[in-house]
Parts: C-alpha cells; sequence; structure tokens
C-alpha cells in the first residue's frame, strides 16, 4: 500500500467508511503479520497480537493525530503486543518448571530493555511525586505518618507519646492526613 495513500484511507474509515477500513486492513495487514511473524509466535498467539494490534487501532481511531502514519502505528502496536506474549509465556515456563531458569537466563532484547528502562523512568517519576506530595503535608502529618509506616509498626500508645496526641485522635488525624495525601496525588493524575 502507498504511504500516501493511507492517511486519506484512514481518515475515510475514521468517519464510518466501511469499505476504507477494508482498504486499510487489506493494505496494512502484511505490515502487522511480517512484525508478528518476526517473534515467532505460536499460530494461536500470532493471531491473538493481530487481531488485538487491529483492536487497538479501533480503540483509537480519534486520537490518532498522523494519519499518514497509522501503520507506524499498527507496527508498533504489534510489537507491544508480541513482547507482552512472550514475556508472559517466559513467566509462565519459569514458574512451571524451575530446570528452565538456566536455558531462559539470556539478555533481554533492545526492545526489552526499552520497555524496562521506560517503566523504571515511570516508577522513578511517580515515587518522586509521591514524595514531592508528601512534603506539601504539614509537620504533624508527616511525623505522624512517618512514625506510622516504621517497621514494626509501633502501637498508638507509643505513638500517643512520641507525638503528644491523644490516644482516641490518632486514628481520625491518620485518616485526615490520608485523605489530604490523596487529595495532592491526585491533582498530580495519580491514582
Amino acid at each position: 500500500m502507498e504511504r500516501a495513500s493511507i492517511g486519506p484511507l484512514f481518515l475515510a474509515a475514521v468517519d464510518g467508511d466501511a469499505a476504507a477500513w477494508k482498504g486499510l486492513v487489506e493494505g496494512l495487514s502484511p505490515l502487522v503479520w511480517s512484525v508478528v511473524r518476526s517473534y515467532r509466535l505460536s499460530d494461536a498467539d500470532g493471531l491473538e497480537v493481530y487481531q488485538t494490534a487491529w483492536f487497538r487501532l479501533a480503540q483509537s481511531l480519534r486520537q490518532i493525530r498522523e494519519p499518514d502514519k497509522v501503520g507506524s502505528w499498527l507496527a508498533s502496536t504489534a510489537r507491544h503486543e508480541c513482547l507482552k506474549v512472550l514475556k508472559t509465556e517466559r513467566a509462565l515456563s519459569l514458574s512451571d518448571s524451575p530446570q528452565v531458569l538456566d536455558l531462559l537466563s539470556h539478555e533481554p532484547t533492545p526492545e526489552e530493555s526499552v520497555i524496562a528502562a521506560e517503566d523504571a523512568a515511570r516508577d522513578r517519576d511517580r515515587l518522586r511525586q509521591v514524595w514531592q506530595s508528601f512534603q506539601q503535608l504539614g509537620e504533624n502529618c508527616q511525623r505522624l505518618l512517618r512514625l506510622l509506616i516504621t517497621s514494626p509498626p509501633p502501637s498508638y500508645e507509643e505513638v500517643s507519646s512520641a507525638l503528644g496526641l491523644a490516644v482516641g485522635s490518632i486514628g481520625p488525624i491518620r485518616q485526615r492526613c490520608l485523605r489530604r495525601l490523596r487529595a495532592l496525588l491526585n491533582d498530580r493524575g495519580i491514582r
């Protein structure tokens, strides 16, 4: 399929043109299949990935901003789905038979390394935002929550004597502090 015809065909499919959707599927299916086959999945897993890639496109029709790059979007989606299948298979095979551990201990692929790096960066950013939100709490909330998360957790009597609070007020204050922290996190888009 010529790249120049992908954009208009995609836009027509977004507008509900069934013939355009069919043309898009016929034109870009070889691309999706080539990505799927490159991962050497079983026939069933390959078909599942192929269908999932098209399903994700159907879900995202109105969110795609560059219609002429729909082929790249589909190929990238198919790659991600293949990696998910491989990761699941590896987890299953590792948990099913301990002898396989030595056979499967290999260096990660470049795609797996990129995904792992993105996940780690996302986790670091989330942790940084949690601590920034925590630091926005008042001093009393910070002291109380820090004390309550120690291991092993102290009794309310110990918290009472350390912070000078009545035992009966610790629970309600803790709830207010956690509600405030949750609101700060929600403001940052963290759930």
